[in-house]
Parts: structure tokens; sequence; C-alpha cells
């Protein structure tokens, strides 16, 4: 059989779709003059038809667009602010008529994807001629049953209960209008999808670069499993008291009282995924040093820029940016006083309360190591047991865990390249005196592909993996769901520990022994740690969600409030060091869920609001 190309990085799509925003948009026929009959006997057409479905895929490396295909959560969450055109998201209190990061557009993917599944079929060949067998066919409907159901997910997770729509509406009717279904009822559905889709999808496969964006039969389980996951969590299983009374016109509940079996139904979910990838499909992405033991700097950097068998789901090698201007993640986390940085970059900003959430090296917080001070500048090197400091580091930056040296880089730390250090206080090479500063003192620096010079004929963009899903990510599912399930599971410090371990901090079971079958205890362990494993990965925005802690203080899940940096007005150094309000956010209650745009409102007789809008 053919090789099958799906490519998701400079796809020239057969048909010319727009993205309307509609929250239905499935009356809209693709913007092609040819009949369903003449694509659907090509094999090539086929084929073509199944790359416009992919192209929903989310695209991790935009965190700086509105559009529904991209990723802001990060910059919508308490991790990061982008000091330019999306300062003000966080800041105004959202309405039906205004929310920038809609993902409405899914529905026209989802119609793609219900067309390509009624439609597609064996074409036998002759000679050289193209052809498609049943084999293939049935490999690419069980990618559309995937893609539909994925995009039913990323629905669901942002507006709550959805319509599900799981067949071509008839384009010829003016009066196509859905109802939204229960929660549960679109839990059965995507989780149906999902395991019809595994039983159809194939195994990774790294040696064929022609695969590797392709789903697999583990993200599959993965989503499956992160679906199931979600549907326990206290948003979506009886939590939300004002999504409680909310119907349908008919009198139809959309959400549910609370159900404790939901939690073993997530871990069943988390299991099978588990047993998967402990079958020698996937594995924590480790490198290891000469005498044998884990490189936790070079695991986490590395993991990030090739497929591995961490990668359960990614985008194909896609472009971060430019270095030379503010196009994308690379660029805007270069500081301006870098070598190659410019006026334009250097402005992603980390806040405050995503520093203060970070380990020490002993593996406890900042609140609990005796490590952590805020007491001035290290006089000796052997102050910072991590080496990852200088004399003169101020002593908040010191023995710090390596997950927060991948992740933050701070006020006095050389850059990579030129070993330039950076100053972001007042007179420094990096300082508030252009619009586009690093407005916390502090910028993002995980991900960023540190081969990149922007001088002479150095590389100034690296194409690689824009990864979706993880192995770490759902271990801490894993963990989390054993927990509200049997507290007393060893598993539950267990898997939280494998990701620990490769981050180079010690293990709860040994530093922690008293937290062991404490669920309470367990679950903030749990959320803390993906709190730091997570980071800007874009998962802390529906987590914080889900576990309904948005409307606690900043510092403890909270959406809302002020957000801290340091003292960038500060005219000594010394001032610079001290927690500093630099945006205050809104945050209401009704934004545990997305508002339905208002102009499908208006166009549905069917569909009702989400509470409070």
């Amino acid at each position: 059989m053919k090789k099958i190309y799906i490519l998701l990085i400079s796809v020239l799509s057969l048909f010319a779709t727009s993205c309307t925003g509609d929250f239905l948009d499935v009356s809209k026929e693709l913007a092609e003059q040819r009949s369903y009959e003449s694509i659907f006997n090509s094999p090539e057409d086929t084929r073509s038809w199944l790359m416009d479905v992919y192209l929903g895929v989310p695209d991790p490396t935009n965190m700086f667009s509105s559009n529904g295909y991209t990723h802001p959560w990060p910059i919508l969450s308490d991790e990061l602010d982008l000091n330019a055109q999306a300062n003000d998201w966080n800041l105004e209190t959202i309405t039906a008529s205004h929310f920038r990061a809609h993902r409405t557009s899914y529905w026209q993917r989802i119609r793609q994807a219900n067309i390509f599944l009624e439609r597609a079929h064996v074409i036998p060949g002759s000679g050289e001629a193209d052809y498609l067998d049943q084999t293939e066919l049935d490999y690419l409907k069980a990618q559309a049953k995937f893609l539909r159901a994925y995009y039913h997910f990323l629905l669901f997770e942002l507006y709550g209960p959805i319509p599900v729509v799981a067949e071509s509406a008839n384009p010829d009717n003016v009066n196509i209008d859905y109802a939204r279904n229960s929660v549960d009822e679109v839990v059965t559905f995507i989780y149906d999808e999902l395991t019809e889709a595994a039983n159809g999808l194939r195994d990774s496969n790294l040696a064929d670069e022609s695969t590797l964006a392709i789903p697999t039969k583990g993200t599959a389980l993965a989503l499956r499993a992160r679906l199931m996951t979600y549907a326990a969590s206290p948003l979506f299983n009886g939590g939300y008291d004002k999504a409680l009374s909310l119907t349908n016109k008919d009198g139809k509940r959309l959400f549910p009282d609370y159900d404790a079996g939901k939690w073993q139904k997530a871990l069943d979910a988390c299991q099978a995924f588990i047993d998967y990838a402990n079958a020698g499909h996937y594995e924590l992405y480790k490198v290891y040093d000469n005498d044998g033991n884990i490189d936790p700097d070079k695991s986490l950097y590395e993991l990030h820029n090739s497929f591995n068998k961490e990668v359960v789901f990614a985008r194909s090698s896609v472009s971060w940016g430019n270095v030379s201007n503010q196009s994308g993640l690379d660029g805007l986390s270069i500081p301006r006083g870098a070598r190659g940085g410019t006026q334009g970059t250097g402005h992603l900003s980390v806040l405050q309360e995503l520093v203060d959430d970070f380990f020490m090296i002993d593996g406890l917080s900042i609140e609990e190591s005796p490590l952590y001070t805020e007491d001035g500048f290290t006089e000796k090197a052997e102050e910072d047991v991590t080496g990852n400091t200088e004399i003169g580091a101020f002593r908040m930056y010191i023995n710090r865990e390596p997950r927060f040296y991948q992740t933050v880089f701070f006020n006095g730390r050389r850059w990579h390249v030129g070993n330039e250090q950076i100053w972001f206080n007042q007179g420094g090479n990096s300082d508030n005196s252009v619009a586009n500063h690093a407005k916390s003192g502090y910028i993002s620096y995980k991900r960023l592909h540190r081969s990149l010079y922007n001088q002479g004929s150095n590389p100034k963009s690296m194409y690689r993996p824009g990864i979706l899903m993880r192995l770490s990510d759902f271990y801490l599912l894993y963990a989390e769901a054993l927990n509200e399930v049997n507290p007393n599971d060893p598993r539950v410090l267990e898997y939280v520990d494998k990701v620990r371990e490769r981050a180079g901090i010690p293990l709860l079971n040994d530093i922690k022994p008293e937290i062991k079958g404490n669920k309470e205890l367990q679950r903030e362990a749990i959320r803390a740690e993906r709190r730091v494993e997570l980071a800007t990965e874009g998962q802390r925005y529906f987590d914080v969600r889900r576990w309904m802690i948005a409307g606690n203080n900043p510092g403890n899940g909270g959406q809302g409030g002020d957000f801290h940096g340091m003292d960038m007005n500060a005219d000594l150094l010394e001032g610079f060091y001290k927690r500093t309000v630099i945006e205050t956010r809104v945050w209401n209650e009704k934004m545990y869920l997305t508002p339905i745009p208002l102009d499908d409102m208006q166009n549905s007789e069917l569909l009702v609001q989400n509470p409070g809008y």
C-alpha cells in the first residue's frame, strides 16, 4: 500500500475554506465548484480532502493570535504576559460579544470530516493507475474519526456541553439548527468515537517521518483519558452550581449532578493508556551523562526539539518564528540586550506567580525549603549548588530546580549565544526604555531553540515539532485519577515521582512520606507538579477551570487580581528585586466557561447561553 503523506506544514489545500467563526457552521459548503462525486472518485483528491480536515489541528507555536486554531492559553492564564497586542486580553470581563480566542471555526472542520466519512470509498485501480483499497480507506477513516472526536473535545473543554454533529447537514435546509447536547451525551459520543478510531489507527513509528503528525492508537487512548478526567472534574461533574440549572429550551438539563463513579471511569481510561504506553510505545525522554545519570537540563531542552517516544501527538515540523522579529516564540524570547536581539524582540514575560511556584533543588516549595531566601546577592559561587548562576546573583534565583532554569530567563543571567549578561533593571541593556520590553522583568525561555542567532548566515528560524500531548502530562493525569479513587494506592506518588526523577529533584516518596494516602495533600502535590512540568504548554488555562480554583487568589490558582513581576522602574538595582503589580486581571465566576458568540445566539432558536452571560 502506498505511503500516506499527511504533513501539517506547507499544505496546499485542494479546497479553499474560510473560517467564518460561526458557532455551528454546518451549512457552509466548501468553496469548490466540483461535485462530491468527482472528488471522491479520485484517490488523490480523497486524500487531499482529509489533509484539509487536518488543518484544524491547533498550532502550539502561535500563542499570539486569536484564531481558534492557535494557542493563546499560556497568555490567558497565570503563566505569561505579552507586552504587545495581547496585553489587554485579561483586563476586560469576557462577554458574548467580547472574547478573542473562540474555537467556533472547528464546526467547519467537523463538517468536512463528516462528509469524508460519508462519501470516501474504495477506488479500484488497474495497471499504473492510482487506487484506494479497503486497507487504506479504513486507515483514512480512522484518522477522520479521531479528528472529528478531537475537534468536538476542543469545543467541549472551552464551551462545555455542545451540539454533537455526527453527520453532514443538507446545506439547502435554511432552517438548520441544533440544540446543545448534555455533558454526559457529549462525553459518551467523543469516548465512543475515540474507541473506534483507536481500533483503526496504528502504533507510532518514529522511523517513518511521513507519519509523525498522524494520530496513532496511543493518541486516541490518551485523548480518551484526558476526556474522562475532565468529565470527572468539578467543572463538569456537579461542581459548578450555576450550571446545574442550565437547560435547553425544552427543559433538558445540560450539566449533571455529582457522580463519584466518574472518577473510576477516568481511572479506567487512564489505565488503558498507561498500559499501552508501558508496553513499549512511550517513555519519558531522558538524556544520560557519562556516569549513567539523568541529565535533566539536556532532557528537558531536547524533549521539545525532536520527535521522540515521549511525544503522543504533535503537529509536524513547524517554525516557531524568526529571531529577528516578533513573529513567534523564538523572537519574542530573545532579550533586546542579547546578541541578535532587537527592539522588537524579548517581551514575552513570565509572571512572578509562576516563578514562585517552581521548586527548589531539594524538591520543596519556596515556602518549605531552607535553601530559599530573598536576602541579597551571592558572594561565593558555591552558594548555588546547581551551578546555574554566578557570584552576584540575586538569591531568589539560586538553588532552583532544573525546570526553573529551562523556563525562566531572569535578571543578571547570561545569554547562551554571546555570553552577554542581561539586565532588565533601569539602565540595563533590556530595560523598559522601549515600548516592547519584558514587563515582568523575566522572559520565557522554554522551547526557545538555542542554535538561533540573528547575525550573518546563522540560522534565524528552526523547524521542530509542535507538541500537543506528551507522556508526562498523562502520568500526572493518571496519578490524579488514582488519588481520587484510592489515595492509598502507591502508584499515586510513584507516577508523580517518575516526572520528578526526570526533572532532577528528590522524590515525594523520600522527602514527603507524611502525605502518602492523604487525598488532599496528594491532590495538592499533583497540581503543583502539573503547574511546573507543563508550564507555558497550554494546559494550565484548562486545569484551573476544570478544578474550579480559578476564583482563588493569584498564586493559588486564581486568574483574577494583581499579578506581579519585578520593579522595572526602580532607580537602584536592589530596588528592582521587589514584587510589583504589573497587571490587574479580571475574573468572574461565569468565566469558567466561554460564552457562545452573540451572533450565533441571535441566529439560533435552539441554542442557550452559558451561565452568567
